[in-house]
């Protein structure tokens, strides 16, 4: 393969984001700097306004992933990608009328000290350690992945890439925290746009025109947008998309620390909805964009697949390769492009760094060092961060051997974000669900989602399910070529013609629902906790949807939760006060009246060290 460089002007385009980056996070350093406490550092005060959060969503998961990683899926499959706009849809929606208002009104910093709130200490512990570890795996992949592909088309230093990356996203995180990370994002989603439309109006000019990228796509079958096959070890159909895509990304926005983390920066509850209702708007215009630069890259390789001739050595790398076909003669617009490509990869590791510097904090230093001073929370808060980057840019290394892009994005979520889902989904749709049962389908949805991802890494797919559409090297010049040897496959056992073979979609479904399954029967078995013992904030009655014509049916389904009292609403308008004087019943499921201090409590770490009370917990 012709490894085509960049010249000068693409590196300074490609240098103007790093510094434009930077400048934004020292900007709000100095800004903010008589406001240092790390309320403001880690949720910006609650303050932000819908606008630059709606955008800065959008930029943090549509990261590098689907800058590069969706065009090149819509080239080997077609547009049944594109579905993914019914699943975003309904993530949007269920996130906003069902997560969001829990976790809004409860008060909280970290997504996972509503578990303890819900159910107890230990439940949140694992909770934050399988966030931990997801985030860092899939910030890993973020981080590699775009950097390799630019490196083998480009000439650009990989390691250089990686690091720099790192060293940036950490530096504007640990200057200016979430402030700088949503106004970075804001930047960095402008620059994806206009990336992205760069391509599609030089990409379809040297293509012929739009006409001729639709017919010579209908004709390659890359317009077959509907295939309604319920087989799950399809790759992509309808159903794992709308179905397997909702579960996959409502565990990355519904119950994800990074999501709501900025929903919660929102100065009120409708500015939070509102930002998820716009971000939706935003994940629309960049799914079309990249499905339009899959169909336009195809009709322009239609004859001359550079995947398969060899002039490329992975799928993820055609649309850089593809960038630097069509700007051969224009210096700067492929530097814009690597831009674009890295504008996702920063914002996603920013978001990333940011956190996981939060729920740490929150979910471990706060703690266990409860009278810290808001200077020195402050500089934990950046020590933190510092950390984190530091760990996140040294997991690229082994995010090598994950294989496509895209896919093994949405496998790190399926098989992390799958069990997550349906713990959150446990406490806030069922309110007899006891701790034991909240830690029980934790670790069966894990297990559920971890077997099949793991097992499908080892035994892929065969290809009549993934079923790759085909591509023509017809007019090829494959005279420079050295064609590669096909690997021999080993013997597969029977399970992984089965399990081992269910679309990666479905990975997050998997999880969640064994959890819940799970969950359920282990609350039942151990004994259900009662619903007077659990404040109405905790919990979201969908029941109402259901039994809106019959009060007795709708407090049925309650199972005793007092949502009908003028509690709930005192609550709701005293903010964070409700969690002060009742601490004791969300904690350890006693009852209201008892809201005098018991042995064991620390109204600092806002837990219990009496383990013994966990006993009465549930009957």
């Amino acid at each position: 393969m012709e490894v085509k460089n960049f010249a000068v002007w693409d590196y300074v385009v490609f240098a103007a984001l790093f510094i434009v980056s930077s400048g934004i996070g020292v900007f709000f350093a100095i800004k903010e700097r008589k406001k240092a406490t790390s309320r403001e550092f880690l949720v910006g005060g609650r303050q932000m306004s819908f606008g630059p959060v709606a955008l800065s969503l959008t930029a943090s998961f549509m990261s590098a992933v689907t800058v590069l990683g969706t065009p090149a899926e819509v080239y080997r499959f077609g547009v049944s990608f594109s579905l993914f706009f019914i699943a975003y849809t309904f993530v949007i929606i269920f996130t906003s009328e069902l997560f969001l208002p829990v976790f809004y009104r409860s008060g909280i910093t970290s997504t996972y000290e509503y578990l303890q709130l819900r159910f107890n200490r230990s439940v949140r512990y694992a909770a934050t350690g399988i966030y931990i570890v997801q985030t860092i795996l899939y910030t890993g992949v973020v981080v590699y992945a775009p950097a390799l592909a630019l490196n083998q088309v480009t000439g650009f230093d990989l390691w250089g890439s990686v690091f720099a990356t790192g060293i940036v996203c950490t530096f504007y995180c640990t200057l200016g925290g979430l402030k700088a990370v949503v106004w970075t994002d804001v930047f960095q989603m402008v620059v994806m746009i206009v990336g992205f439309l760069t391509v599609l109006i030089q990409g379809s000019a040297r293509a012929g025109g739009l006409n001729s990228v639709l017919e010579k796509s209908a004709n390659g079958s890359r317009l077959q947008l509907f295939d309604f096959d319920v087989d799950p070890l399809r790759r992509h159909t309808f159903w794992t998309v709308s179905v397997g895509g909702t579960f996959t990304w409502l565990g990355i926005y519904g119950v994800n620390q990074s999501t709501i983390q900025r929903c919660i920066s929102c100065k009120t509850e409708k500015h939070a909805k509102l930002a998820l209702y716009f971000n939706l708007l935003g994940l629309w215009i960049i799914l079309l964009c990249a499905v339009f630069s899959g169909l336009i890259m195809y009709s322009y390789f239609k004859d001359c697949d550079p995947w398969t001739s060899g002039f490329i050595s992975a799928p993820d790398q055609l649309m850089p390769y593809f960038v630097m076909e069509i700007f051969d003669t224009m210096p700067g617009l492929p530097g814009l492009f690597v831009s674009c490509a890295f504008s996702g990869t920063l914002s996603t590791v920013a978001a990333s760094i940011n956190a996981l510097a939060t729920v740490t904090f929150e979910d471990f230093v706060k703690i266990w060092f409860p009278h810290l001073s808001d200077k020195l929370s402050t500089w934990i808060s950046k020590g933190l961060c510092v950390l984190f980057g530091v760990i996140c840019t040294s997991m690229a290394v082994a995010a090598s051997l994950m294989g496509s892009v895209i896919q093994a994005a949405l496998s790190i979520h399926g098989m992390c974000g799958g069990p997550m889902l349906g713990l959150f989904s446990l406490g806030i749709l069922f309110p007899f669900t006891n701790w034991k049962g909240a830690l029980g389908g934790l670790l069966t949805g894990v297990i559920l989602s971890f077997w099949v991802t793991i097992g499908a890494f080892i035994y892929p797919a065969p290809d009549s399910k993934t079923q790759p559409l085909p591509l023509s090297i017809e007019q090829c010049d494959l005279s420079n070529v050295t064609e590669s040897v096909p690997p021999v496959l080993s013997s597969r056992p029977a399970i992984a013609e089965t399990w081992y073979a269910l679309s990666y979609l479905y990975y997050s479904a998997v999880g969640c629902l064994g959890c819940m399954a799970a969950g359920l029967i282990i609350s039942f078995l151990t004994g259900l906790q009662k619903g007077k013992d659990i404040q109405p904030l905790l919990i979201r009655p969908v029941c109402n949807l259901f039994c809106f014509w019959s009060k007795k049916y709708k407090t049925l389904c309650w199972c005793g939760v007092q949502h009908d009292s003028e509690t709930e609403q005192e609550n709701l308008d005293n903010g964070n006060a409700w969690k002060e004087g009742s601490e004791s019943v969300l904690q350890n499921g006693l009852r209201k009246e008892s809201l005098v201090p018991v042995p064991g409590y620390d109204p600092n770490s806002k837990s219990y060290d009496n383990v013994a009370l966990e006993k009465i917990t549930h009957f």
